[in-house]
Formats: C-alpha cells, structure tokens, sequence
C-alpha cells in the first residue's frame, strides 16, 4: 500500500511461535492470531449489568448536516483508507445513517476490515509476533458513522449524568491534567 512508509528492519529468522519457526502462512497466521486476539473467548459477567441504576428512556433525534460536517473536519485526509479505498472527502452526505438508526441495522459493507501488520520500531528482534502491531482499517463510511454515534451518546451520557463524576478517560475534555486534579483532591 502506498501510505505505508518504508522501514529497514534487521535481517532476523522468521518469527517463532511455542519454540518453532513459522515457515508456512497458516503457522504464521495462527501466531498472530493467538498473539493479537487473546480476549477472544474471555469470560464476562454479564450479572453487573443488574446493578446499573434505571434510567428513562431518551429520544434518538436525526443526524444532522453540522454532526457530520463536524466529524469530518476532524478527519485527517492523509488517513489510510479502508477496504473500500474511500477517503474521508468522499463523505459528505447522511441519509445513510438516519436510514441505519432507524431501520436498526448496521450493514456486512461497514463491517469490512483489512488488517496490516506493521513492525514496531526498534525492536533488537523481529523473530517474535510482539515485535509487530497490527492496525485495522475499516469502510470509512462506518467510521464516520460510528464517531457520529459515539459523540452523540457521549453528549447523551455526560448531560444526563449517567457517568460517574470520577470517569475520565476516553471522555471529550478530559485529560491526565484532571485525572491528576482529582488525585491530588483525593489526597
């Protein structure tokens, strides 16, 4: 792909995995594949899911033109494209997703993923599957979607108090010099 920026690695064996070399693409792929998805088959208790206070029901008003414009302009163009070779100055029309609302359905186009695996820089070894990151790409469209959705029900969460006040991370304004505030509040 030509947005890949070229990198020199060291001359290295190819990459072990439970103490043999992986010589074939399926021996290979089974390496990464248990190195970058160990929480596959994780066990999760759903049963905390009983403890989360009611609260009513809100209403899901269309997307507007601003809430996609907005999504955009925070889009770099020079992003790796997906499966669909689209890049986010393709995108610039919503029917689309007010249809996905509320039809309730997220189309197999936007699930679409190509994953490249990248080597770490620097690393004294490339014999070993940690020495890699893989990165997916995904349909932009679905993209653009989801950030659409996510800041929608951020701006949902927050304003009804939803959240508790000591969740920081992954929230729009908030950052470690708030974290850091309320630990030394708490100290």
């Amino acid at each position: 792909m030509n947005w890949v920026k070229k990198r020199k690695l060291l001359a290295t064996e190819a990459i072990k995995y439970n103490g043999s070399s992986c010589l074939s693409p399926d021996s290979l792929w089974t390496a990464l594949h248990i190195s970058f998805n160990t929480a596959l088959h994780r066990q999760v208790n759903v049963d905390i899911l009983n403890e989360i206070e009611h609260k009513p029901c809100q209403i899901w008003n269309p997307f507007s033109k601003f809430e996609f414009r907005s999504a955009i302009q925070k889009c770099m163009d020079t992003s790796a494209p997906g499966p669909d070779r689209m890049s986010w100055c393709h995108w610039k029309i919503i029917n689309i997703a007010n249809a996905c609302i509320n039809l309730g359905f997220w189309p197999e186009y936007f699930k679409v993923s190509t994953t490249v695996i990248i080597p770490k820089l620097n690393k004294p070894s490339y014999d070993n599957s940690k020495a890699f990151c893989p990165i997916v790409l995904l349909n932009t469209l679905g993209k653009l979607i989801e950030k659409v959705i996510a800041e929608r029900i951020q701006f949902i969460v927050t304003s009804n108090n939803f959240l508790h006040p000591s969740q920081l991370g992954g929230l729009k304004f908030k950052s470690t010099l708030d974290a850091g505030i309320a630990l030394t509040y708490i100290i």
